[in-house]
């Protein structure tokens, strides 16, 4: 009781005051002080896998804008830490507040359950997949609504990765694709990889992994399918386990492509720039709370690529790029 007995004589004290010395404040800073904005950071991912690149590249893109953290914004973050479970409750939480805008980092799950959690804060987000297929916004020209931000359209990547394994392990019969199945994107890759496979007429076989204990069994598989080569699905589960997974396929001595040059000691990448998707995310959630509109702000398309090589890896592999694999390189690891 006599805690809420002070409360009440400060906020007395405070409206005496109003009339006093408060009235001398200048009226921008009070008006700063009571609008400064706060940005919900929805994320799949955790502190740990979150800070390189998707973070940084994040408050890059926020601070070309004019907003720096701390300063004349705030940021609310809510780590899923690869449990999707716990995603809804934590974008509640936000809509709750309420935020000013929601910043929906880790593709497609986070996506989807700030969608259904509101129609009224503007939400900015990366997929890799068609956000008109999937019911987030009306066109990518004109989303309407109040969700836009960067599509990668990774699924109409995954035919290209598979004919660029191909090319370098021409007598491959069966090649394997690892996904995370609590990702729904992965069901649009698997799709594609198929359809990819059968062309070229190659054996597809889809292993999973939604969590680190997973891995023993994949890996097992792996070696029971005999697969000659790998695809690692763009997931941000699997990018946060990369140094585990291009240690046990080069163990292994298998070629595998993998979605990002993230994957900086795998054999090859290709795939957009996740630190061009994730500043383009913090550029639109800026121009947002400069009062910009979500459905007027087009979809951005994240075409830019890059086909990056590993010389050392193939070596180690006792593989040699075909000169019409490494003239194609946009970036070659000695």
């Amino acid at each position: 009781m006599a805690k809420i007995q002070i409360r009440q004589l400060r906020r007395r004290d405070f409206i005496t005051l109003l009339g006093g010395a408060a009235a001398a404040w200048p009226l921008a800073a009070r008006g700063q002080q009571q609008a400064m904005p706060v940005i919900g950071y929805l994320t799949t991912g955790s502190p740990e896998s979150d800070a390189v690149p998707f973070l940084a590249a994040f408050r890059q893109g926020l601070g070309e804008i004019g907003y720096v953290e701390g300063r004349n914004v705030a940021i609310e973050y809510c780590w899923a830490e690869f449990q999707m479970d716990r995603l809804p409750e934590m974008a509640g939480d936000l809509v709750r507040r309420p935020v000013t805008a929601i910043a929906a980092i880790g593709g497609t799950p986070t996506a989807l359950v700030a969608k259904a959690a509101t129609s009224a804060i503007p939400v900015v987000f990366y997929l890799g997949v068609d956000p008109v297929e999937f019911g987030l916004v009306a066109s990518l020209n004109r989303p309407g609504g109040n969700m836009t931000g960067v599509a990668a359209l990774q699924a109409n990547l995954v035919a290209k990765r598979v004919e660029l394994l191909h090319e370098l392990v021409s007598k491959a019969a069966v090649v394997a694709l690892l996904i995370n199945p609590a990702n729904r994107y992965s069901e649009t890759e698997a799709r594609v990889a198929q359809d990819a496979a059968s062309s070229l007429g190659l054996q597809l076989q889809v292993l999973s992994a939604s969590n680190a204990r997973d891995f023993d069994a994949v890996f097992g598989t792996l070696a029971d399918l005999r697969a000659d080569m790998l695809l690692v699905s763009a997931d941000l589960f699997l990018h946060s386990r990369r140094e585990e997974i291009v240690a046990r396929v080069t163990r292994r001595a298998l070629p595998t492509i993998y979605p990002w040059r993230e994957y900086v000691s795998g054999l090859m990448s290709y795939g957009p720039s996740l630190f061009d998707a994730y500043r383009l995310v913090g550029i639109y959630t800026g121009k947002i709370l400069r009062g910009a509109k979500p459905a007027d702000l087009p979809v951005e398309q994240n075409t830019r690529l890059e086909f990056v090589i590993n010389l050392q890896t193939a070596k180690t592999l006792d593989l040699t790029f075909p000169v019409t694999l490494s003239a194609r390189a946009d970036g070659v690891i000695e």
